[in-house]
């Protein structure tokens, strides 16, 4: 069996692939990439609600302990980027993640978080990849002799996470607003955190499905439209101003609007860069993947700020943020964070930015998206999977390497950009991109254009210029 990283870490089913056995030979190899790179002995482990959750992180610190590094171990889940917060605050060598983020509950996922507290990049991983073997020699010690020992550590992440968060909010604004605000956690790690945020700001908050269920109600951890339902109508019922969601460890954001509308990653981003640029006068970059909305082009550009487009993957917008100078950097996967923050995206931090707006503009969020896009010119967004044979698929990744066509949707083709999967930019704005999943027969197909129907004509021009 070969075990390795994908976009965000290693995930498996739990029982099959994702085993005890399996995570030690992961954590002697992670162990192992430490000794040889510093002399650093300290590390982080962080793990969520998903079932054996504790269990697998309590084995991976027997594991760390036995190879001599100090580990800190929380006694309760702790979401992914407080995990990182934490390897920043406690100035230690990385952590170790033990999350699936938004997949089925039979999965499990394991990453690792390098000392600069965000995502591992494909060179790291590449070194961790190549040091599992099945003969490794797993070196590990019991839990509880570790601990007499000193070397298992009892921490507790949340309060220097939340002061931190306060440092970067107009907790101000917040208080004064009045807010009502509606925070569904979906039974994930990140229970407690925004609550308690935003109530010691001064806003009224109202709690969804704030307990540990490893099933996630029977539904995916995933703060997308279609899985928070129950939300936009909580908010509605309510008569709350806004409804505020996380996945399953908290790096993913969902925001509803007073009126139960659902709002995208993408003008999510739009609206925070804004309130950056516009209400706080920030300047700096702005780090987007290939897939993301170019709203945020046409608001860098009115301000001359620099773009830096990456392959997909937070662990690239964290590479942006880290060297680039970045004051915001996003994915339309509900990836985001900020300059002055760690360099992971963060759930909790993006939806509590997403409270400040809406404090500091006093009116529902629709209605300053719309004003920003009469001055930035509209643009709709959307992705498509297409499900295809493994056959289809070899074939069309053959054609798209030569794939250029003049014209889609009636406009001329200006560019090609081929970062990850191929890019095709069109003369009145317009973009299509197609990328292959790396582990499923399917491509998946992300467009943008001023309106639905030209959005529905490239998509169209594209499958069957291709085929499929």
């Amino acid at each position: 069996m070969s075990i390795k990283f994908g976009t965000d870490g290693w995930r498996a089913i739990i029982a099959d692939e994702f085993t005890f056995s399996n995570v030690r030979k992961v954590v002697q190899a992670i162990a192992d990439y430490l000794s040889e790179e510093t002399t650093n002995r300290r590390v982080v482990i962080g793990y969520d609600h998903r079932f054996l959750a504790e269990n697998f992180a309590s084995a991976a610190a027997e594991v760390l302990a036995g190879n001599g590094f100090t580990v800190y171990l929380p006694e309760r889940a702790v979401p992914t980027p407080v995990t990182a917060f934490a390897v920043k605050s406690l100035g230690a060598a990385g952590a170790i993640m033990f999350t699936a983020s938004h997949n089925p509950p039979e999965y499990h996922g394991l990453k690792f978080i390098p000392s600069y507290a965000g995502p591992a990049v494909p060179e790291i991983t590449n070194k961790i990849e190549e040091r599992i073997a099945p003969n490794l020699e797993v070196k590990q010690v019991d839990l509880n002799a570790a601990r007499k020992e000193g070397l298992i550590q009892p921490f507790d992440p949340r309060e220097d996470y939340l002061k931190h968060l306060q440092e970067l909010l107009d907790t101000e604004t917040l208080g004064r607003s009045g807010l009502k605000i509606v925070v569904d956690p979906l039974y994930g790690a990140g229970i407690g955190y925004l609550e308690s945020l935003l109530s010691q700001a001064g806003c009224q908050v109202e709690t969804l499905h704030n307990w540990r269920d490893p099933l996630f109600g029977g539904k995916l951890p995933d703060p997308s439209a279609r899985g928070l339902d129950e939300l936009a109508e909580r908010v509605r019922v309510q008569g709350a101003h806004l409804g505020l969601a996380l996945d399953g460890d908290a790096d993913r954001f969902g925001v509803v609007d007073a009126d139960g509308t659902y709002l995208t990653a993408n003008q999510v981003l739009f609206l925070v860069l804004a309130h950056l640029v516009e209400t706080r006068g920030q300047r700096g970059g702005v780090g987007r993947t290939v897939a993301t909305t170019h709203l945020l082009d046409r608001l860098a550009g009115a301000y001359g700020l620099e773009v830096v487009e990456t392959p997909v993957g937070f662990k690239y917008i964290g590479q942006a943020l880290l060297h680039k100078g970045c004051i915001l950097g996003g994915e339309e996967s509900g990836g985001l964070s900020i300059r002055g923050h760690i360099p992971e995206k963060d759930g909790i931090l993006a939806t509590a930015l997403v409270a400040e707006i809406r404090a500091k503009f006093g009116r529902p969020l629709k209605e300053y998206l719309a004003q920003l896009m009469q001055r930035y010119g509209p643009l709709v967004s959307e992705r498509l999977d297409v499900h295809v044979s493994p056959e289809v698929k070899e074939k069309v990744l053959k054609e798209l390497t030569s794939y250029e066509p003049a014209r889609l949707g009636g406009q001329p083709v200006v560019d090609r950009i081929t970062i990850d999967g191929v890019k095709f930019l069109l003369a009145d704005g317009s973009w299509a991109l197609i990328r292959p999943s790396g582990t499923e027969p399917l491509f998946r197909i992300y467009v943008e254009a001023p309106q639905q129907e030209t959005l529905q004509k490239i998509r169209e021009d594209l499958k069957s210029g291709l085929e499929i």
